[in-house]
């Protein structure tokens, strides 16, 4: 018997960013023929000559002008066989977490614009784009608490009341700052710094930095990052 298959597999790239004490996301804008235009996550479809992961980093590259070399794959969403009304997709989702303060973003290819947008301000987007983007929101904050990367979305150097704030901000709830500094420097995996705060108010307080090596070097011997909240 005859199998007959007219699939695409497609890409989707969700960025979070985090500044000013809020999360964001990086979306373009897009307007394909005499369509109204739209929101949506960087992406599109993979070239046959490609691996998924080359066809994630070079969408996001040419729509956003983003250059990362690594990202995680977050799930393949293809249930609804109607997810892109043009064709029969289905389509990949990678996620990454980025300083946003250090990217140069600006809309190329079949992108007309591209923004950081706020979590909680996030319009409707195309496709099943919403899903997507709920389904990589609910791994970064599970992921979280039990592996370090919160530092990816803070600069080299940062306040250790921006950790606090950004475990605030993205799990949604106040923690105990006492208890959840102590929890943090007693994994031994930050530098307190030389250099101070740029921000000139009330008393100075000096910059940490998170050490990888000595985490890697942590991983290796047994290593478990956990922090509980109540």
């Amino acid at each position: 018997m005859e199998k007959l298959q007219n699939i695409r597999i497609a890409v989707d790239a969700i960025v979070f960013g985090y500044k000013n004490n809020n999360l964001y996301v990086l979306l373009i804008e897009q307007q394909f023929g005499t369509s109204e235009k739209y929101w949506a996550l960087p992406g599109g479809l993979v070239k046959d000559s490609e691996s998924l992961s080359d066809a994630v980093i070079r969408e996001l590259h040419e729509e956003t002008n983003v250059q990362l070399n690594f990202m995680e794959q977050l799930y393949t969403f293809g249930d609804d066989i109607f997810r892109d009304s043009r064709n029969r997709v289905i389509s990949v989702a990678y996620y990454a977490l980025v300083d946003a303060s250090n990217l140069d973003i600006k809309a190329s290819t079949d992108a007309e614009k591209v923004q950081w947008v706020k979590i909680d301000e996030i319009p409707s987007l195309a496709f099943d784009h919403n899903l997507i983007l709920e389904k990589a929101i609910m791994r970064l904050k599970s992921k979280l608490i039990y592996e370090p990367i919160g530092f990816d979305l803070l600069p080299e150097e940062f306040l250790f009341s921006d950790l606090e704030n950004l475990y605030c901000t993205i799990l949604e709830k106040e923690i105990d700052r006492r208890n959840f500094r102590k929890k943090i420097l007693s994994f031994d995996i930050l530098e307190q710094t030389d250099n101070f705060s740029p921000v000139k108010t009330g008393r100075p307080a000096k910059l940490f930095r998170f050490n990888k090596l000595k985490y890697n070097e942590l991983i290796q011997k047994g290593f478990h990052f956990e922090i509980k909240f109540a």
